[in-house]
């Protein structure tokens, strides 16, 4: 009783402040941005931003969010409305993948991951706001207010060269509504990181559309398997490791220590504050080590399975510091690439390749469609020029 007395209280107060955008306002929730977006073009023709809310709630009443609006400043255009439903998908409580609900509990915060598409003609927004609506369980009350600015930065993005030579290359849990990476927050000496953020994981496909063909615990047996990986552009070596061992396909190794998840990689400084890492590469095959100059179009090393990985792969993002966790998450784009193919049937599909030999279920592009400075989105398939 004392504490529904206290949230009525509240209310009261609440009730009594007027409203003015340039007064002070008594809100139920905090929310802030936790990067400012940065918008990257994709291969779909449109500008993605991707970046995350945290929303708080410093009541001592349960939350239950309702809509989450956001908005373009200063001319309240709207760019994205999740309702219940949407935000069942997107939020998740401290940040934790697979803790996805639409309640705040009483001193409980969450991060809600959102992608906001803007089409082939909008006008960049300077800035974003966020409308957030509410019911306040005790008593009972709907609340909505306008939280959240933040700029959208238009950093010059950087401009890479292909990794490979060849086709069939897919961009498997990539940009931007896939969850791996978008999702992949974590909490290191004690602030909040997400270097993933615009991370591919590169596998290939045969002429049958399979990424493995026979025994999915034989290496050899994937496509990707031994690839020859290359400089994206110019650069020095910040760091490498060469000497972790294969990892066994087919499921994620058991108590993997951070320091190792990224298993045999090369970390490149390609200048103007961009950082390529380059992970899961074979044991000895990294030809690279720290203060090395390389150019665009050198060998690194071979795809392998070393690290945090079920299948072989190239995982490759761009980031604004050296440390491959530590640093921000940053988009990219590649300088040219032939987009094939796109398998709509979606992360399910692919996943089922990868783990039985099937093919992938793919939508040709046809003709195929040669593309300049954007991103490779989540599951398409592109080839690079040899």
């Amino acid at each position: 009783m004392r504490a529904l007395a206290a949230v009525l209280a509240w209310w009261l107060a609440l009730a009594a402040v007027p409203v003015a955008a340039a007064e002070p306002e008594l809100t139920p929730f905090m929310a802030d941005a936790l990067w400012a977006p940065n918008p990257v073009p994709g291969s779909d023709g449109r500008r993605h931003l991707v970046y995350e809310l945290r929303i708080a709630n410093p009541t001592a009443s349960a939350l239950e969010l309702k809509r989450v609006e956001v908005l373009d400043e200063p001319s309240g255009k709207l760019l994205l409305t999740l309702d219940r439903d949407g935000l069942a998908r997107r939020f998740s409580i401290g940040g934790r993948r697979g803790s996805e609900s639409t309640d705040l509990g009483v001193g409980q915060f969450g991060v809600l991951f959102l992608h906001v598409a803007l089409e082939p003609g909008d006008a960049l927004p300077r800035a974003i706001a966020h409308r957030i609506s509410v019911r306040i369980v005790q008593p009972g009350v709907d609340f909505s207010a306008t939280v959240a600015r933040t700029p959208v930065v238009d950093r010059p993005l950087a401009v890479l060269g292909p990794p490979f030579t060849g086709a069939g290359y897919v961009a498997a849990d990539g940009c931007c509504d896939s969850i791996r990476h978008v999702r992949a927050l974590l909490s290191l000496n004690g602030h909040f990181t997400l270097a993933q953020r615009f991370a591919i994981d590169w596998e290939q496909i045969d002429r049958e559309n399979r990424v493995v063909k026979g025994d999915t615990k034989t290496l050899s047996n994937y496509v990707i398997y031994g690839r020859e990986i290359l400089a994206v552009a110019d650069g020095t070596v910040v760091s490498s490791r060469n000497d972790l061992p294969e990892q066994v396909p087919g499921a994620l190794p058991q108590g993997m220590t951070i320091d190792q998840a990224d298993g045999n990689f090369v970390v490149l400084d390609i200048g103007g504050g961009n950082y390529v890492l380059y992970a899961h590469m074979q044991p000895g095959s990294v030809t690279v080590k720290a203060g090395a100059k390389v150019k665009r179009g050198d060998v690194l090393g071979k795809v392998g399975n070393t690290g945090n990985t079920q299948a072989p792969h190239l995982h490759l993002h761009v980031m604004d510091g050296p440390s491959p966790l530590q640093s921000n998450g940053i988009p990219y784009v590649f300088g040219s690439f032939k987009l094939t193919a796109i398998d709509k049937a979606g992360t399910a599909d692919f996943d089922k390749a990868e783990a039985t030999g099937s093919p992938l279920t793919l939508t040709p592009v046809s003709p195929p469609q040669v593309l300049s400075r954007v991103l490779p989105l989540d599951l398409t398939v592109v080839e690079f020029a040899r």
